[in-house]
């Protein structure tokens, strides 16, 4: 079996004339969690929705398993189930908890035994024992376990793929690290590969294998988990690390301004107007100003595109910055 479950190759998806995915190009591994980091309007659950056949691409290509998304998959999308940022909104509160699990299944009509199925399901994403929890209804059980039955909905149709929208976002403090625990748990027991979209980076240090910096539709660094939370070397992920409380080493940096407009991109590198390196003189000094503010610069190798780095000591560490 392919190790690679999913590949993305040159995305693009276009909304009128707003870029918001802008020639994205990554691997997925089996049994990997990549997080896809990012402010609002980043283009990260756009990338996400692309990934699960639901936003057709405008060029480009997604592969899930060697299949390219959007042409006939006679799978269907049971290998590729998503979790939403609100349990209460993704569960249907006149269903039982055996219904909502189940639904799946009936939809593919799948022909073994449904309760075992359901039942297992439940036990794997934490509701033991399982049998307490098949005829109530969604309102009579906690949030976290709400997050839990979604889940259980998920893995019911044994994925090879979870896609995961802010899945602990609307979840108490207390909660989240239970849920991040179960995520990763899947992982190392069944080999699932998980892509979480988030705006928290303390998500990504708890589940995380590598993370993807994504801004304004592009990826403008990637790397193994720790290596790109110990040592950011993209401006742009080194202000979104400034803020974290638990990164009390590094100095503030407030991005001035707001992401651009999709539809007028910047010239040259799309982050230089809000960039800390630009504003404060440093890339002048360096030599490089002009070529921040007019040489386009992408992870991807493109025409007139000046090509990202390899930075770090672990292969696979990648930066678009003309600063690095």
């Amino acid at each position: 079996m392919n190790t690679t479950v999913v590949r993305v190759t040159d995305a693009v998806v276009r909304f009128g004339d707003a870029r918001a995915v802008d020639g994205v190009s990554i691997d997925v591994e089996a049994g990997e969690v990549l997080a896809l980091v990012g402010e609002s309007g980043s283009g990260k659950t756009t990338l996400v929705r692309a990934i699960q056949g639901l936003q057709p691409l405008s060029d480009g290509t997604i592969e899930i398993d060697g299949e390219q998304v959007g042409r006939s998959r006679r799978s269907g999308r049971r290998d590729v189930q998503m979790v939403f940022q609100d349990p209460t909104g993704a569960l249907n509160p006149r269903q039982t908890i055996h219904e909502i699990v189940a639904e799946g299944l009936r939809i593919r009509r799948d022909r073994g035994d449904e309760t075992a199925k359901v039942t297992d399901a439940l036990e794997r994403a934490g509701l033991r024992p399982a049998e307490r929890f098949l005829e109530r209804y969604p309102h009579e059980v906690s949030g976290g376990q709400r997050q839990r039955v979604v889940v259980a909905g998920a893995m019911v149709m044994e994925p090879r793929l979870l896609l995961a929208d802010e899945p602990v976002a609307s979840l108490d403090a207390s909660i989240r690290g239970e849920i991040l625990a179960l995520m990763r748990s899947l992982v190392d027991e069944t080999g699932l590969s998980i892509v979480a979209v988030t705006h928290d980076l303390g998500l990504a240090w708890n589940i995380a294998d590598r993370i993807a910096v994504m801004y304004l539709g592009r990826i403008v660094e990637i790397g193994p988990t720790e290596q790109v939370l110990d040592d950011p070397k993209h401006p742009y992920t080194r202000a979104l690390l400034s803020v974290v409380p638990e990164m009390q080493r590094m100095e503030q940096q407030i991005l001035v301004g707001e992401t651009p407009d999709p539809r007028r991109i910047p010239s040259g590198c799309r982050f230089h107007p809000r960039c800390p390196v630009v504003a404060s003189g440093e890339a002048g000094r360096l030599g490089i100003e002009d070529r921040c503010r007019g040489v386009d610069v992408a992870l991807g190798p493109s025409d007139g595109i000046d090509d990202g780095r390899d930075v770090g000591d672990e292969p696979g560490h990648r930066v678009a910055c003309h600063a690095v």
